[in-house]
């Protein structure tokens, strides 16, 4: 029994030491792009405004997105919002595109997965809370039911989007090669 409890160790150790290090950080943010980074990207993309300046002014779409409740209790009349909506809404937009593009590149790559996680935690909230999504949406954990779009999915979001918090972007990335760089300077 101990010869395979040391060489359990062994082979299992030689591969944390040697390439979990560089395959971990980079095949979360492969897992990142290959399963959100569209899923967000176009999310963003139904926010936008017309024309040139329309990442300046979003459309009536994002505001429903957002803020249905009040919206919807304003007629869907999006000009009665007041500035403080205007702001969530653009900056919500911004981070739909510039946040899931920082961690596919790895650039910034510990702040943009924070940032992600806590859009997630601000998307989940208001489908629960605004778009009245019910329990089977939101389901439960420990139920037999890995299905649900709130706490089974969007845990393996988040904890895919942690774990690049927690360990970087890996050795495959720009934040790699700007600390070769900024070491290289001193």
């Amino acid at each position: 029994m101990n010869a395979i409890i040391s060489l359990h160790n062994s082979v299992f150790g030689a591969l944390e030491k040697s390439v979990a290090p560089w395959l971990m950080p980079s095949l979360a943010r492969l897992v990142f792009a290959a399963v959100l980074f569209l899923y967000y990207w176009n999310a963003a993309t139904t926010k936008l405004g017309e024309g040139a300046l329309g990442f300046l002014f979003p459309s009536d779409g994002a505001y429903i997105q957002i803020f249905p409740k009040t919206v919807e209790q304003l007629g869907y009349d999006t000009s009665q919002l007041g500035t403080f909506h205007w702001i969530v809404a653009v900056a919500g937009t911004w981070a739909e595109f510039l946040l899931p593009v920082l961690i596919v590149l790895g650039l910034f790559t510990r702040l943009a997965a924070l940032g992600m996680i806590g859009f997630v935690v601000v998307q989940s909230w208001v489908d629960v809370v605004g778009h009245g999504l019910g329990d089977k949406d939101i389901g439960a954990w420990f139920d037999r039911i890995p299905s649900a779009l709130i706490l089974d999915q969007r845990a393996f979001w988040v904890f895919v989007l942690l774990y690049l918090v927690m360990r970087g972007a890996g050795p495959l990335s720009i934040d790699a090669l700007l600390g070769k760089r900024n070491t290289a300077a001193h």
